[in-house]
């Protein structure tokens, strides 16, 4: 594991190192980044003859600020490549931006009407112009704060989705989509936003619980009655019929009928169709093709007209009385007019009922008949699905493919037209007799008079769906794209499967000749309270990073958030959980430094295994399993669970036993102190290249200070040597059985952790007689001198400790406590006994309380051995 590359030298033992006493995170992250770039750790080279590692930044939005959520996946991202640009890959991490359609449409209007202006007023090329103003005063301010997360990101290839080189892109394969019949113009419903005037797709619409009103009306009279209900009563303007199941016998005699629709002078037919469920309200509904999803298809198969009832702001535009009235105000006016006739039957409110809303904007979002371009996702959805279906692509963790397959398997051609300014312009132009012409990026479009171009723009994710290829040049065959497509994996939220995850799969797939975008899509959960609540600002709970680095440090952070990450689900964090983990950091910054003061050093080979103590095999042993392990769970993806192992191996094993029982051997000096020294050294060496990828800023501090060398950054990812000392590893154990039992036998008596003890130790038949020194100075325990007379005397793991506690405890009072406890662990063994022997309990019993009832016997088990142990060793009296 040594990484044997030339140092210069460090000095000798028990120097003072170049460090000052406590770790000031804010005294070193920002100099120590601005080094890193400098010297171009994060830079990719597409000559490069070493094998690549790619993955791309799920493109923040230029409108963005940088919060937990861009934090938690950029913690994992770079603990990623960082790892892996250890390991000899050329790393290439992408960073850029999203232009953010709607979002930043919106942005810039609102300060448009700080002015007293519109976008109208301005004038398309005007306003788009301001745009790019406002991007580059004000937009872009989350990469100053990825800098101080220690994004380590090829900052010279930096993208925006709207670059000339990435409209380039999107330009060549809409008209490559459009050649192939995979693009149309069509109309139909779309999820229409009165409040950003445009259309949005499917997946960006959110769906939540309002309280509205259900009311049924009775259209017709006598014999031809029929009672529809909805929710929606101003869109009954627009009906162009009333349609029944063709099976349903109450309705049969008025199919091919007409009747009569309330308050407008018209008749409308009967019709029979299979999507109407006889069995829901009436079994009879009302077909409003322009204004519903499903009414439109009943339109389509029936010949029914469509009549437009509501504008693009939502303002009914017909029939006098209503003309002119907002949809929410028309609601009322039409119920109560409809009230005033008799035709309402019924009226519940409130009712409860899941209403679409504008992702951006929390608009209520009205379905509305309109052209749209539309993209055909039958072929290139199949062909994401096989990719994954046959291995091509792995989703981890694996259970989320149903979630994948569930959307990819039944995805509705995607409206990709907005009706915005800021975008990328739909590449049609239209001639004065009715000609369409699509434009590819190397061709003129027609000109002369009466041909305009498109004003639509595409949606964001049309363009953010190319970006592990946009972003190395492609159409071009470059250099970049050569080496570094496809990427190695993706990481990314589960929440964006659909919206970004699905397009990546479909785009990249098609436009690289059935080269999916990635090998792996590594999902992530969403970051949560300590609670497990979902962080809003309307719900008091959201925290800014930053306030949280500025308090304990980026380091701090990322050791949180990557504790927190298990994959695919969510990660609930507290501000306690970083103060934690920044004293994790304090532990490693103020251990590292005490060891080199006591001359751990990295000159040199380590010395044979033959002459070294048994303390420093166990830990060289643990170490290389540490190192197994670590990597074995980073190609899993399991950061929780490896940023647990490196916690407890750093701070329990290194810290505090190694360190501390490397004491008294340097106390001692002579070759074992100094072969000590190395082997201190290297664990050292090892253990801060392991945490690098997540702590990067002190790790690199205290890697350079102790060896001397450029960064860690560049330096090699440790090897497990394949070293493996059982017989140590159970010598230690013993010994930290023996003194961990002791420990709590002082404190169980009240003894002070400084509190010196007289003690004999009988260590015979046992391994531990060379480690007597070290036991007596981790446990406070004297040598037994004259008049020595034990009082208690403990067996421990066939070692015995016979301590003199005359005069420090009152003996009769501590055999009455322990005599209760003990007669209260017996009970609960009883108890826990008694109900894991109940066959009745354990029939019924969910399986969660059959397993507390467990773990409550094992405690019982441990505390009467533990309890009887401290009894055994009273003074008999």
């Amino acid at each position: 594991m040594t990484d044997n590359t030339q140092r210069p030298d460090s000095g000798h033992a028990d120097r003072t190192p170049d460090l000052p006493t406590q770790y000031a995170p804010a005294d070193v992250e920002g100099p120590l980044y601005e080094r890193w770039v400098e010297r171009g750790y994060f830079e990719a080279d597409a000559k490069s003859e070493k094998e690549p590692y790619t993955i791309v930044i799920p493109p923040p939005n230029v409108t963005g600020s940088l919060h937990l959520g861009h934090a938690f996946e950029h913690t994992l991202i770079d603990s990623l490549t960082r790892r892996k640009r250890m390991q000899g890959y050329e790393v290439l991490w992408q960073p850029g931006m999203d232009h953010a359609g709607i979002a930043t449409q919106n942005v810039v209007e609102r300060e448009l009407a700080k002015e007293g202006k519109s976008r109208h007023d301005l004038g398309r090329e005007a306003f788009v112009e301001r745009v790019w103003q406002w991007k580059g005063e004000s937009g872009g301010q989350i990469s100053g704060q990825m800098r101080r997360l220690g994004d380590g990101v090829a900052w010279s290839r930096e993208r925006f989705t709207m670059d000339e080189g990435l409209s380039k892109a999107v330009q060549t394969i809409f008209k490559k989509l459009y050649d192939d019949e995979l693009i149309y113009r069509a109309e139909r419903i779309i999820n229409w936003c009165p409040r950003c005037l445009t259309a949005i797709s499917d997946i960006e619409v959110e769906y939540q619980d309002d309280d509205g009103e259900l009311v049924s009306i009775r259209y017709g009279s006598g014999d031809s009655e029929i009672v529809v209900a909805t929710t929606r009563a101003e869109t009954m303007l627009g009906d162009t019929a009333v349609a029944v199941h063709p099976e349903d016998e109450r309705y049969k005699h008025l199919v091919g009928t007409e009747i009569e629709l309330p308050l407008t002078g018209r008749r409308i037919p009967v019709v029979a169709d299979e999507h109407v469920d006889p069995e829901f309200g009436t079994g009879a509904v009302k077909v409003t093709p322009a204004h519903d999803p499903n009414d439109f298809e009943i339109g389509r198969r029936h010949d029914l007209p469509s009549l437009t009832v509501l504008d693009e702001h939502g303002v009914i535009t017909v029939h006098g009385p209503f003309l002119g009235l907002d949809r929410f105000e028309a609601r009322s006016a039409i119920v109560g007019a409809l009230r005033a006739e008799g035709r309402i039957v019924a009226e519940k409110r409130p009712y409860t009922h899941s209403v679409g809303h504008c992702s951006r904007c929390k608009t209520t979002l009205e379905p509305r008949q309109s052209m749209q371009w539309w993209v055909k996702t039958a072929p290139l959805a199949k062909a994401a699905a096989d990719a994954v279906r046959d291995g091509k692509v792995k989703i981890h963790p694996q259970e989320m493919e149903k979630r994948y397959f569930d959307w990819v398997d039944n995805l509705h051609d995607w409206c990709i037209s907005r009706q915005l300014w800021w975008g990328h312009r739909i590449p049609v132009w239209y001639g004065p007799d009715g000609e369409m012409v699509c434009v590819g990026p190397d061709e003129q479009p027609p000109a002369g008079e009466g041909w305009h171009q498109e004003t639509d723009v595409l949606d964001t994710w049309f363009s953010s769906g190319l970006w592990p290829f946009s972003t190395l040049g492609w159409p071009e065959q470059t250099e970049s794209v050569q080496k570094f497509y496809p990427n190695s994996v993706l990481v990314t939220g589960y929440d964006i499967l659909f919206f970004w995850v699905v397009r990546m799969m479909m785009f990249g797939l098609y436009a690289m000749d059935g080269t999916p975008p990635f090998h792996t899509i590594a999902l992530h959960g969403m970051v949560r309270d300590q609670f497990g609540k979902k962080m809003s600002k309307s719900f008091g709970n959201a925290v800014n990073p930053l306030d949280w680095m500025d308090k304990y440090g980026s380091d701090a952070v990322r050791f949180t958030l990557a504790r927190g990450a298990n994959p695919g689900v969510d990660v609930p964090i507290g501000e306690d959980w970083v103060q934690g983990s920044r004293n994790f950091a304090n532990k490693i910054w103020n251990a590292t430094r005490f060891a080199m003061m006591n001359g751990a050093t990295v000159e040199g080979d380590l010395p044979p295994a033959e002459q070294l103590s048994a303390t420093d095999r166990w830990i060289l042993s643990r170490l290389n399993a540490v190192v197994a392990e670590v990597d074995a769970l980073y190609d899993d993806y399991q950061f929780a669970k490896l940023s647990d192992a490196l916690f407890h191996f750093a701070w329990d094993e290194v810290f505090d036993w190694y360190v501390e029982l490397s004491k008294t051997t340097f106390q001692k000096g002579g070759p074992e102190a100094e072969a000590s020294r190395r082997v201190l050294g290297e664990v050292l060496d090892v253990t801060l290249k392991l945490l690098h990828p997540i702590v990067p800023f002190v790790t690199e501090t205290l890697w350079t200070t102790l060896t001397g060398r450029e960064s860690v950054v560049i330096a090699d990812w440790p090897k497990d040597s394949g070293f493996r000392d059982a017989a140590a590893e159970q010598e230690i154990a013993t010994l930290q059985q023996v003194v961990t039992e002791v420990r709590r036998f002082r404190s169980d008596q009240g003894l002070q952790p400084g509190q010196k003890v007289p003690a004999r130790l009988d260590l015979t038949g046992t391994a531990l007689a060379a480690h007597e020194d070290a036991m007596r100075s981790l446990l406070r325990l004297q040598p037994a001198g004259e008049g020595f007379a034990a009082t208690a005397s403990l067996p421990v793991a066939g070692a015995t400790v016979a301590l003199d506690l005359s005069g420090t405890i009152d003996v009769e009072a501590e055999r009455k406590r322990l005599t209760k406890a003990l007669a209260a662990a017996e009970k609960d063994k009883a108890q826990s006994t008694a109900k894991l022997g109940n066959e009745a309990f354990l029939a019924k019993a969910a399986e969660a309380a059959v397993e507390k009832i467990r773990k409550r016997l094992e405690t019982a088990d441990a505390d009467i051995e533990r309890i009887s142990l401290q009894l055994a060793g009273l003074p008999k009296g």
